[in-house]
């Protein structure tokens, strides 16, 4: 298991000022799981990720796996990166342009400290190869894979000194969209079926919630939010994460009274009473913003029989193929529903719209998690 505990990385910039990338960060990966880093540029994922590897050395706090310890501000321990025996795949994937792809895969074994003989080189590389399905291309040159092809090759080379962990930097930011998707799938594949402690970092939601055992968004330096991808679409903790991952309606309002349910709350809006759940403990009076997912605002042309009933009038719609986007005024308000294209209500008629209160969530009304 990866334990990294409170975790603070500073910098220098190029103007000379300080920048605190990584401030008391901390959190647990599981052996065989992968963990995302995600959050905007420079909310410090990178640096954190640099920082397990070794590539940055931090001001304080704890990294470590299992029970080796390989950096300690208390214990001033400090293993050097090449010491560390990770995996790392960058945003480039560094191919070396004039070996083979059995070449690639198989410099990491030729230039460590271990001597392997030849017979063992190919027996490590052939069985990576076939993990990432480029054994029938060994003998192709490097220049002349595809982008996923390359990526593929990268992850063998990281996977063929068999680490204790592997962390993965934007792997598949260079990819085209389409073949961004399906590599999502193979590394998913891989990364189950070899069960490889991984930390993984990007910017992109979509590749987080498809790819992830557990996620930490990040923000300028410090972690937001940990949960599972659901926990964290579902139930976020803050506006920040909410508006960070998937869209979202956002609706401001004052606690008015409890719910019946477990963390249930009645919220006044602008659009009236709404039932809502919250995340955390909430008093009467607070000031809150509720958020609403695109999918989770319904909308009918006939009024329904239920809780957090709005009447309003469609005010703009896109058609996307096996959806439509709705965006419908109530008065001065504009929420945007994501529904069936089967709703052929026009633009400037009347409509209904509701939502049900487990999924109005309750977050509070700052946006990041204080300092």
């Amino acid at each position: 298991m990866l334990f990294v505990s409170g975790l603070c990385t500073d910098y220098v910039s190029d103007r000379g000022q300080v920048v605190r990338a990584a401030q008391d960060v901390s959190f647990d990966v599981p052996a065989g799981k992968l963990f995302t880093l995600l959050g905007p540029s420079g909310c410090g994922k990178t640096t954190t990720l640099r920082s397990i590897a070794g590539l940055e050395r931090p001001q304080s706090g704890e990294i470590g796996v299992d029970s080796t310890v390989f950096y300690s501000s208390q214990k001033n321990i400090f293993v050097q990166p090449n010491r560390r025996g990770f995996g790392m795949v960058f945003q480039s994937y560094a191919i070396w342009p004039h070996m083979d792809v059995f070449g690639n895969a198989a410099f990491p074994l030729q230039v460590g400290k271990r001597r392997y003989s030849s017979a063992e080189i190919d027996q490590k590389v052939t069985r990576v190869l076939k993990a990432v399905q480029l054994d029938h291309l060994r003998d192709r040159e490097a220049t002349k894979l595809s982008g996923g092809q390359q990526q593929r090759l990268a992850l063998a080379r990281a996977l063929v000194m068999e680490p204790k962990l592997l962390l993965l930097d934007e792997p598949l930011s260079n990819l085209d969209a389409k073949l961004r998707d399906a590599m999502r799938f193979e590394l998913k594949r891989l990364q189950r079926e070899l069960r490889i402690t991984t930390v993984y970092v990007t910017h992109d939601q979509s590749e987080a919630l498809a790819l992830s055992h557990k996620i930490a968004v990040m923000s300028e330096g410090r972690i937001q939010q940990i949960g599972t991808p659901r926990e964290i679409y579902d139930r976020p903790i803050n506006k920040f994460v909410a508006d960070f991952v998937g869209t979202t309606n956002f609706i401001e309002g004052t606690v008015r009274a409890r719910g019946t349910g477990e963390n249930a709350y009645l919220v006044q809006t602008e659009l009236g009473p709404i039932q809502s759940i919250a995340v955390d403990e909430l008093r009467v009076g607070d000031a809150v913003v509720l958020s609403i997912r695109l999918e989770d605002l319904e909308l009918s042309e006939q009024k329904p029989d239920c809780a957090n009933v709005l009447r309003g009038t469609v005010h703009q719609k896109v058609f996307l193929g096996d959806n439509l986007e709705f965006q419908v005024k109530f008065g001065e308000c504009v929420l945007q529903a994501r529904v069936h294209p089967s709703l052929t209500t026009r633009v400037g008629e009347p409509i209904w719209a509701w939502v049900q209160p487990e999924k109005s969530v309750v977050v509070r009304a700052d946006t990041k998690v204080s300092s």
